[in-house]
């Protein structure tokens, strides 16, 4: 985090000196958002857009100056072509120097020492404005979004959407266009309410008045026409009368305006270098040197590179504000806009700004400035083989690669960009640079760089090494390719026994994940042999984890069970060391594929807890990823579609993670299909085509029988009947077949969607499965159940499907339990016994508490066709609300923060988060103010023992 120059002053904009002309339309757009925020009726975000030149800065200067007036409390930054390596700098620039800090310094110190840098100083962010909110309406101004580093732009992406129900005001300007990432946090922006106010070049009568202002007099016809050539940008139309003026081109006769004849304007370029050619020698210097430096520099350091005294250029710095170029005081001096100091840099000979800017670097470093926020100056400065750069940037990039790891990869290029062909460190920096790259999600690049380069420039033991680490990180997006890396590292001769452990170890990991069991179970008998050898208990721990996933596939649930818990002992005796995987997830989720899902929620939580507690977020987003699974299979449809969504809302701030994502993606489509809900179908169908489409075999499954699910619920039979055909083939061979993790309780759901296809086969092959997991584990009643199930639904079975209903009586397996009651009473209905309604009734109850509306309708329409019609039930209390929902807003309404909420209820800020965005819907609200209000009548009109109580 960079030192805050400028004193929290505003940033200098051009022509503040006139009055803002032909922008009535924006500033209305901003006062109607300014007057909602002040009245505490939710967040609000406007996006100016404009080419440069266009008045963006002064636009938004002038909304800032409104909102002062209004009594919202103004926090302005923005970014810095030459700072976006500095991690979230605009924004906290902004919030730091304002009179009103809502940041310590001392706290974001210490979080930007620690891991999770980018996730952590995020969620700190968010946790400050809440509060701050919650008293004062605020206005976060931000201005040149296209020049912000990726974590500004995560936070762009994710603060509004957190904070929409608190006052507070997000006012962005940027260029038109800009970099991809720059044009997807607008789109994301965009999608969530956003409102994008073009800032058009000025039409004819404001330019008229901008020019009568500028000169104090009506203009002429001739100096109007000369105006045209700015083409209705501010900034040139300014520079243009000015310069205008200064050559005399320009007379007032009696009030008016006149252009001497036979004179013409001179272009934008040509007036700044004429106006450098009237100052002195060490002006010009001063001029130039900040312009190859940056936007604004402090006084001091301008002269230490000068080799003057500060005083000795006093004369220079007024004399460089009297030019109108640049404004400042005796403490720094800053050029009045971007596009000025672009049309002096571009003058500068190569040579000269290269040596500039390595000079100014090596000052800043000696003056204690961080080495990522001279990376950019670094970088630019350098020639090939200059090892001091070399060395600058991966330090810097290694700082980065926390908090933004896209901006790491970038120095991390910049750094192999400078480095010798023949240099002897170059094959560590081509692997970190891959590594990063593989971090920041830019896969493609990853592998090219790789494939090119890393191969035969390392000795075997750093290459095995470097593949492992790359096989660990790519793990979190491409199975396949993380494969790849483990088998060319065991390729190598000669490698150590405790690399060779660890890369067998990953490749038994990578191989099960990938849904490639039978290879994985080859290799088990040599990766554990391997870790014994190497004294490794994390690899050893990996390799028994894997065992256990293997045993499952095998049907012996006992044996996992045993294998898993010895890996969970293994692991708590790596004494903090860090395991390549940690087995505790999928403990959990065998658990709750035995029926035991309730226990499994409580193994997991204790996880949870401990990882929010110690501040371990990439462990958060794993236990959270287990959660969201685990609550599908208990029928806690709500909680899970929030734990869901938080798991996917952690990717701004940690990057893509392979498979918690597609979990969460696999988990919310199935509460949008027992829901009904028809948009978050269509998402999951996208998610399904995507992962269908993956390169790993687990990845493949998950997706055909998302697609699958979607395809049952629209009816279309051959789409059915290709989206289950992978599932066919798997049913017979070790592997999963359907979700990963593998369901036992999936089985009779899909023999009930492929009969719906006529299917049979495909049912008889399930229904075979599910019958000889059952028979190797007859101490799990909950997989007897599912094999009854399955079997009783290809022919309408009463006695199997009487015996489901039984076994799963007392199971935490609400959903599972619930179909079998609503099978076993369609088949009695169907028969006329007059039984199928307490089954029915069942069911219904069973369905209505996991929030299951589109079952509920189904159900309730089975008991109309019997002459029972069911009223509402206590599911949901009469605000609509389930009672997760109702404990997070009651305690929102209270005035407490995300946070606060988080640590009281054992909750990540994310699925609080979820929580309250759900709740808004279902009341129809946007802010906390109306909250309170809807609380209150809904309480008030309740007896003490009132609904949710």
């Amino acid at each position: 985090m960079r030192d805050v120059r400028g004193g929290g002053e505003p940033r200098w904009s051009w022509a503040s000196d006139t009055r803002l002309r032909g922008r009535d339309r924006e500033l209305s757009v901003v006062r109607t958002s300014l007057h909602r925020v002040k009245g505490f009726h939710g967040g609000e975000v406007i996006v100016l857009e404009g080419s440069p030149g266009s008045g963006k800065t002064r636009l938004l200067a002038e909304a800032c100056a409104l909102a002062r007036e209004d009594g919202v409390r103004v926090f302005r930054g923005g970014g810095d072509p030459d700072g976006q390596f500095v991690t979230m700098a605009p924004l906290l620039d902004a919030l730091l120097a304002s009179e009103w800090p809502v940041l310590d310094r001392g706290v974001l110190r210490s979080i930007a020492s620690g891991a999770d840098q980018r996730f952590w100083i995020l969620q700190e962010v968010q946790n400050q404005l809440e509060r701050a909110a919650l008293e004062h309406p605020l206005l976060i101004a931000v201005d040149d979004v296209q020049w912000c580093d990726d974590a500004t732009l995560a936070a762009l992406r994710v603060l509004p959407e957190r904070l929409s129900s608190h006052a507070v005001m997000w006012l962005l300007a940027t260029r038109v266009g800009g970099a991809a990432q720059v044009r997807d946090t607008l789109e994301r922006l965009g999608s969530g309410g956003a409102k994008t106010v073009p800032v058009p070049p000025l039409e004819p009568a404001a330019v008229t008045e901008v020019v009568e202002d500028l000169l104090k007099a009506a203009a002429g016809a001739d100096v109007l026409e000369a105006a045209e050539r700015a083409e209705g940008r501010p900034l040139l139309l300014v520079e243009l009368v000015r310069g205008l003026q200064e050559e005399g081109a320009i007379v007032v006769d009696d009030g008016r305006a006149r252009l001497v004849a036979g004179r013409m304007p001179l272009r934008f370029r040509e007036s700044i270098e004429q106006r450098l050619e009237h100052v002195s020698a060490t002006t010009r210097e001063l001029i130039e040197i900040t312009a190859a430096l940056g936007r604004e520099f402090p006084i001091g350091q301008l002269a230490e590179l000068m080799s003057r005294r500060p005083v000795d250029l006093d004369p220079a710095v007024r004399e460089a504000l009297a030019t109108d170029l640049m404004v400042g005081d005796h403490r720094q001096i800053a050029f009045r806009h971007d596009l000025i100091r672009e049309a002096v840099e571009t003058s500068l000979p190569t040579a000269v700004r290269r040596a500039l800017l390595r000079r100014a670097a090596e000052l800043q470093l000696r003056h204690g400035v961080p080495e990522t926020e001279v990376a950019a100056m670094v970088a630019e400065g350098a020639e090939i083989g200059d090892r001091w750069a070399v060395s600058v940037l991966r330090r810097a990039a290694a700082e980065l690669t926390a908090g933004s790891p896209s901006s790491a990869a970038e120095t991390s290029r910049a750094a192999l960009a400078l480095t010798r062909e023949d240099a002897t460190d170059r094959g560590p920096l081509i692997a970190e640079t891959i590594s990063l790259l593989w971090l920041s999600g830019r896969a493609a690049e990853a592998r090219a760089l790789g494939d090119s380069a890393l191969e035969g420039l390392l000795d075997p033991e750093a290459e095995g090494q470097v593949r492992l680490g790359l096989a660990m990180v790519s793990s979190q997006h491409s199975f396949a390719e993380a494969v790849r890396q483990c088998r060319a590292g065991l390729d190598l001769p000669g490698l150590s026994a405790p690399i060779r452990a660890r890369l067998l170890a990953v490749l038994c990991l990578v191989l099960a994940n990938s849904g490639e069991l039978e290879e994985a179970e080859r290799t088990l008998e040599p990766a554990l042999s391997a870790a014994h050898e190497a004294e490794d208990l994390a690899a050893e721990a990996t390799v028994l984890s894997i065992d256990s996933v293997v045993r499952f596939f095998h049907f012996d649930m006992a044996g996992a069970l045993e294998l898993i818990e010895k890996s969970v002992d293994v692991t708590g005796r790596l004494n903090g060391a860090e395991a390549l995987w940690l087995p505790h997830p999928w403990r959990s989720m065998v658990l709750s594929a035995v029926g035991e899902a309730d226990r499994a929620i409580e193994l997991i939580d204790e996880n949870l807890q401990q990882a929010l507690k110690n501040g371990k977020a990439s462990l958060t987003r794993l236990w959270l990823m287990g959660r969201c699974r685990l609550l599908l299979d208990a029928g806690r449809l709500s909680e899970a579609q929030a734990e869901a969504e938080a798991v996917l809302s952690m990717v701004d701030e940690l990057g893509p993670g392979n498979y918690a994502d597609a979990t969460a993606q696999y988990t919310l489509g199935r509460v949008a299909w027992h829901r009904g809900d028809q948009a978050g179908l269509r998402e999951a169908a996208e998610h399904a085509r995507r992962m269908a489409g993956d390169d790993a075999v687990l990845m493949q499954l998950i997706g055909s029988w998302l697609g699958a699910l979607v395809a049952d619920f629209d009816g279309d039979e051959d789409a059915v009947a290709r989206c289950t055909a992978p599932a066919a083939r798997f049913f017979d061979r070790l592997g999963p077949s359907l979700a990963s993790p593998e369901d036992p309780m999936d089985e009779p759901l899909y023999v009930r969607i492929v009969l719906r296809a006529g299917l049979t086969d495909r049912a008889e092959a399930a229904a075979r499965t599910a019958e000889r997991r059952a028979a190797a584990n007859p101490v799990f009643p909950a997989l007897s159940a599912a094999a009854a199930h399955a079997r009783g639904l290809i022919t309408d079975d009463l006695p199997l499907l009487r015996r489901a209903v039984e076994l799963y009586n007392g199971s935490s397996r609400r959903l599972a339990h619930a179909a079998a009651l609503e099978d076993l009473g369609r088949v009695l209905a169907s028969r006329q016994d007059a039984g199928a309604v307490a089954h029915l009734d069942r069911a219904l109850e069973l369905f209505t508490g996991a929030g299951a509306d589109r079952d509920v309708d189904r159900v309730r329409h089975r008991l109309r066709e019997l002459g029972v019609r069911r009223g509402p039930t206590e599911g949901e209390t009469r605000l609509g609300l389930t009672p997760a929902e109702l404990k997070v807003v009651r305690l929102i309404s209270q005035g407490a923060t995300n946070r606060a909420v988080a640590e009281a209820l054992f909750l990540s800020p994310h699925t609080v988060s979820s929580h309250l965005r759900h709740a808004f819907i279902k009341l129809g609200i946007n802010s906390r103010v109306e909250l309170a209000r809807v609380l209150a009548e809904h309480e008030a009109a309740q007896p003490p023992e009132g609904v949710g109580r």
